[in-house]
């Protein structure tokens, strides 16, 4: 019984916004919403994603909640937006939402059995190939968006392709690789052709790509993290000089080269917290 009433208190909650969103988009709306079409929300859809992602980062639950409702009223609104033009509605997204999932979940829904994780990560692509728009004549790298970031769009890449044998046989390859694109960028270099060093430059970051989805890192993740630690480092920077009443403009590369040192060693003792607001 009280599952049924968190699940009524859920419904509820949800049909609020969509009703809303249609009051929104309604003859006597808000003239912004209703001039908003799919072309236009891109941009909105694109940066509330990158809020949550941001969110998700600071670990703290109530920005999640927030902002993992903002990106439900974009998928609602631009659900809406095609429910107008007659083309389909939230019930039609959930239901294909839910028919996927189930066809894509054999172990769970059907008779398959998997040895664990791993097993369903590699099979993945398999049980994707059984949809029913899957175009077995497009290439494998074709699988994969080209509107990715750059970085997940190599590390897709490299994962897809590496499932049909195309990959190296050990981490010493992949590490001998890096290696070699870093000595050819450094010859770019030293030749002063702008060209080819953005070439290299392009190939050392998929090389990096590819060793960070050998040792199981995702390279999206670690550059977020090393942003973060950036960010924390020059925020104790410029606070610490501010407290001794210096200000950064006028601070020595020394000056703030040994207050970055302190900062890393503060990291090690404990997680660094500034104030970032």
């Amino acid at each position: 019984m009280e599952e049924v009433k968190k699940l009524k208190k859920k419904a509820s909650a949800f049909s609020e916004l969509v009703r809303l969103i249609a009051r929104l988009r309604g003859e006597d709306g808000c003239p912004w919403d209703r001039k908003q079409t799919p072309e236009s929300m891109r941009v909105y859809i694109l940066e509330e994603v990158h809020e949550l992602l941001e969110a998700i980062d600071s670990r703290v639950p109530a920005a999640i909640c927030e902002e993992l409702g903002d990106v439900m009223f974009q998928v609602l609104f631009l659900t809406h937006i095609f429910e107008e033009r007659g083309y389909f509605d939230i019930g039609d997204v959930a239901r294909r939402s839910t028919e996927k999932m189930v066809r894509r979940h054999p172990h769970v829904f059907g008779d398959l059995k998997v040895t664990g994780a791993e097993d369903v990560r590699m099979r993945w692509h398999e049980f994707k190939k059984g949809e029913p728009n899957h175009d077995k004549t497009k290439s494998l790298v074709d699988t994969v968006p080209r509107n990715l970031p750059g970085l997940l769009r190599a590390y897709r890449l490299t994962e897809r392709v590496a499932r049909v044998g195309f990959d190296w046989p050990d981490l010493d390859g992949v590490i001998a690789k890096a290696k070699e694109e870093w000595a050819e960028l450094q010859q770019a270099i030293d030749a002063k052709d702008q060209n080819r060093i953005a070439s290299e430059i392009g190939d050392l970051l998929f090389a990096i790509v590819n060793l960070s989805r050998f040792v199981r890192v995702h390279p999206d993740s670690a550059l977020r993290d090393a942003i973060r630690r950036f960010e924390n480092r020059f925020r104790y920077i410029e606070e610490t000089l501010s407290k001794k009443g210096h200000r950064i403009e006028k601070a020595s590369l020394e000056q703030m080269d040994a207050l970055w040192e302190e900062a890393k060693q503060m990291e090690k003792k404990k997680p660094l917290v500034v104030n970032n607001t």
